[in-house]
């Protein structure tokens, strides 16, 4: 028997850390009715069903299941977080191969049983798997999302404020381009309370060293290196972010998200999925924002986009046109 009333149902694909954080994040953010988790470990997927379930009583109503393709039929959103993990001294793009492989056994499953549900690719290299979920699927671009730079938009933020000695919230800023090593940060934009960067340092009283502006854009594009060094893997964050990007979906928000989607010409750049400012609703991407963008931002997001361009084409033999 049900409680309380049906905000949606989302499939997660992939029962590691990252995919139970996320069913975690979403139970307790009471963001959607009901999660099913589903795994080629069988045994990993009910003990973490079981863990998760044990703590219901602690959270707001919803139904955590172990599930199989079947329940994509009656989905909301699918997120895939399936696929071989990053490892020490790999970068994201190393993934490419064996987990394009994977998504063509992933994919085809989900489409048997629907074509209407937000498929949100999670597993790296986000940006390339979510081109290659959309050239197998061949479902609307706005209907094929990553979760992109979200995370990286949030570090951004998180650096800033820890710099500047401000809340978090009131630091508004974005990184675009790739989820990796080529992305950008878009420091002309970056404000705190509607100030630029360059404005409010004087109007703080702080004299910021030379060069801040580059030690933190490192930080951000290296923290996922240092996380699994230091412990294997990163997960408690994207599980936020994902629930987050769930969550302008399913509450139809318009909400502005650097979700992964992909490139019609935005900066002289197409055929290729990359993040940028998105409003998000429940069609998915209701439509990517050209912002104002420096010349040498535009340079690198340009830059970005062939570096990934470049490993598509390798791989692109084998992908629907």
């Amino acid at each position: 028997m049900k409680c309380g009333y049906d905000m949606g149902k989302v499939t997660i694909i992939g029962a590691g850390m990252v995919g139970a954080t996320a069913c975690y994040a979403l139970m307790m953010g009471h963001v959607v009715s009901e999660v099913a988790l589903i795994d080629i470990d069988e045994e990993r997927v009910e003990g973490e069903v079981m863990d998760l379930n044990h703590g219901v009583s602690f959270a707001p109503h919803i139904r955590i299941k172990v599930g199989d393709y079947s329940d994509c039929a009656h989905s909301n959103i699918i997120i895939i977080a399936a696929g071989a993990a990053q490892k020490p001294g790999q970068t994201r793009l190393d993934l490419v191969v064996e987990n394009t492989r994977i998504f063509k056994e992933i994919i085809p499953r989900i489409t048997s049983y629907t074509r209407d549900a937000i498929l949100l690719i999670v597993t790296n290299p986000v940006d390339i798997l979510t081109y290659v979920a959309l050239k197998i699927s061949g479902l609307p671009a706005g209907q094929v999302i990553g979760s992109g730079t979200v995370l990286d938009s949030s570090r951004f933020r998180y650096l800033i404020s820890q710099h500047c000695k401000v809340n978090v919230r009131n630091v508004h800023g974005y990184i675009i381009g790739e989820h990796g090593d080529s992305e950008v940060a878009v420091w002309s934009l970056a404000n705190i309370a509607g100030t630029r960067m360059d404005d409010f340092c004087p109007l703080c009283g702080s004299r910021c060293e030379e060069g801040y502006k580059d030690r933190i854009s490192k930080q951000v594009r290296d923290s996922a290196y240092h996380i699994i060094d230091a412990k294997g893997s990163t997960y408690y964050a994207v599980g936020l972010a994902i629930r987050r990007i769930v969550e302008s979906i399913i509450m139809d928000e318009n909400s502005i998200l650097t979700v992964s989607t992909l490139m019609e010409g935005y900066y002289g750049v197409e055929d290729v999925c990359l993040s940028l400012p998105c409003i998000m609703n429940r069609k998915g991407v209701e439509k990517v924002l050209n912002l104002p963008l420096a010349p040498k931002e535009i340079e690198e997001f340009r830059d970005s986009a062939q570096k990934l361009k470049a490993i598509i084409k390798n791989i692109s033999k084998s992908l629907p046109t």
